[in-house]
């Protein structure tokens, strides 16, 4: 097997990567196979957390514009994530990957809270932490919260895991056949062209502590293999293009 290039790495995980070919819900074949990957990266004595969105359950912003209060909207959001979070370590822990939870909302019954320390001793005991229900506030993204939770824990990557979404382009491939994707761009390039690869927020964290990003489609087969293992299958974002 190649070596991984990467020592501990975030891969966050949007909603819609886990509905596979559904329209809506959780599509377990890709969980399954999302979770028979971490396990050949675990393997490779890669340590990996995980943030998962929610987007395949619950999007606060169409609650919004339906007429729902946006803070609860959110806290709703932040709930799909925990749903998604069990979905992923009931998998992961059928093939005896070790698995813990931790939700920056307290669901005792359930998972631990977010504690850093805890996490980083999850961690070094090769265990696989998934990080659910965001940063725990409204208004922030779990683009954001992938951003937060991988500088917290010291990663040496922010994998970016999108559905049919095979990197970053100057335009919308799906309305510009002629869309360029870059094979590398800088955070701060990707800022000043204001191009939709995250939030705002999440590229100005990355930015600031100097954290890559690597985007890429989780589509293809050994995707998130070949990430940690430092292929190009994507978009990288970094400090200098």
């Amino acid at each position: 097997m190649k070596k991984a290039r990467y020592k501990r790495v975030l891969l966050k995980i949007s909603g819609a990567a886990l509905t596979g070919d559904k329209q809506y819900g959780i599509d377990f074949a890709r969980v399954s196979d999302v979770a028979s990957q971490i396990k050949q990266v675990v393997q490779m004595g890669v340590e990996v957390a995980v943030v998962v969105g929610g987007g395949n359950i619950w999007r606060g912003s169409t609650a919004q514009e339906m007429g729902m209060e946006r803070t609860n909207a959110d806290y709703a959001g932040m709930l799909a994530t925990l749903l998604n979070a069990l979905a992923l370590q009931d998998t992961l822990e059928k093939i005896d990957v070790i698995t813990r939870i931790q939700s920056a909302i307290p669901v005792e019954a359930v998972c631990e809270p977010f504690i850093r320390r805890r996490a980083l001793r999850h961690l070094e005991k090769g265990r696989v932490v998934i990080f659910a229900c965001g940063t725990g506030n409204p208004y922030m993204t779990t683009d954001t919260a992938a951003a937060l939770r991988a500088i917290e824990i010291g990663a040496d990557v922010l994998l970016m895991a999108k559905n049919r979404v095979d990197g970053v382009y100057d335009a919308d491939p799906q309305k510009n056949p002629k869309a360029k994707k870059f094979a590398s761009i800088s955070h701060a390039e990707a800022l000043k062209l204001r191009l939709k690869v995250t939030d705002a927020t999440a590229m100005s964290l990355c930015m600031e502590q100097n954290l890559p990003i690597f985007i890429f489609d989780i589509g293809p087969r050994d995707s998130i293999v070949h990430a940690v293992q430092g292929d190009v299958v994507g978009t990288i974002v970094s400090s200098k293009r």
